[in-house]
């Protein structure tokens, strides 16, 4: 079972809507229903709560309608104290989320660092990094720059395993790449470059691979608490590998924020990463890229 995952920042979807298009999901003319988003939103905060996950609520901000997608705002690991690198998102519609981001884990007791700041330095979005077998994946290409791996590797002290992301409607690894335990995780393919897609299949000793067809309903941007899986869809082929490998999947409907192009794991952000148990310590850090 993955030992990440108790405790994740969400934050209220008071202010969501669609205000620019950034990814393929987002059109104009199709705005999310307020009133339902937020009922889906409480659905999902209370299924998690229900499993025994700690959830703290960032209040949104009234110029940033993407920023209930928490996932994106840094990834934090606790190191030799509780720590964020703050997101350097690579559209300006999207930056002023840090600012609020980072006074929130400032409170909350966060020492805070940045890759770039303001447009100035490489991006880094955090729904492209996940911890898996020690390392710390990190994909990059639409959204994270394959410069910001090297700043995360130093700041972190860990090894980032660097996968580039070449489809359109996967431009963050959460949405590609789902770790399930320490031996398994989702894996579309197709999300990947090809020596990136041959590197995938190395790092997982056992990849549930599912089709684009079906990484394109979000079932693998989703949560995942002991041997429960928290979708927003589950094709059969993919619910009967996951029953297969042990796994008990439960439906959350949020899709009103798939007009936004995020599902579940876009609106949580894990707090209880940890160098030592989640990632190995590697001083100075290092970077891991396909081979070409």
């Amino acid at each position: 079972m993955l030992p990440w995952g108790r405790r994740y920042a969400v934050v209220r979807p008071e202010h969501f809507r669609v205000d620019y298009q950034i990814n393929p999901f987002m059109d104009l003319t199709v705005q999310p229903d307020v009133a339902l988003a937020s009922a889906q939103w409480d659905a999902m905060v209370a299924v998690l709560e229900r499993l025994g996950v700690r959830v703290d609520v960032i209040a949104q901000r009234t110029d940033s309608p993407d920023m209930v997608y928490a996932m994106n705002l840094g990834l934090a690991v606790r190191t030799d104290v509780a720590q964020v690198v703050l997101s350097h998102m690579r559209f300006p519609e999207r930056r002023l989320e840090t600012e609020s981001a980072s006074r929130w884990f400032a409170d909350a007791g966060f020492a805070r660092t940045y890759v770039g700041m303001a447009g100035v330095g490489p991006h880094l979005e955090a729904g492209d990094a996940f911890p898996f077998g020690g390392s710390l994946v990190v994909g990059f290409g639409p959204r994270t720059e394959k410069l910001a791996l090297k700043h995360l590797a130093g700041e972190l002290g860990v090894q980032v395993v660097g996968l580039e992301l070449t489809h359109p409607g996967m431009y963050h690894l959460d949405l590609a790449f789902c770790p399930l335990d320490e031996r398994r995780a989702l894996v579309c393919l197709e999300a990947f470059a090809p020596t990136s897609r041959a590197a995938v299949l190395d790092l997982v000793p056992e990849p549930l691979v599912i089709s684009e067809a079906e990484a394109m309903t979000m079932c693998a941007n989703a949560v995942v608490v002991g041997r429960t899986v928290v979708m927003p869809a589950c094709p059969d082929r993919v619910r009967a590998l996951l029953g297969a490998a042990g796994f008990h999947v439960v439906l959350v409907d949020v899709s009103e924020f798939h007009k936004g192009g995020g599902s579940i794991r876009c609106l949580t952000n894990p707090l209880d990463i940890e160098r030592g148990r989640d990632l190995r310590p590697v001083p100075g850090g290092e970077v891991v890229l396909p081979a070409p």
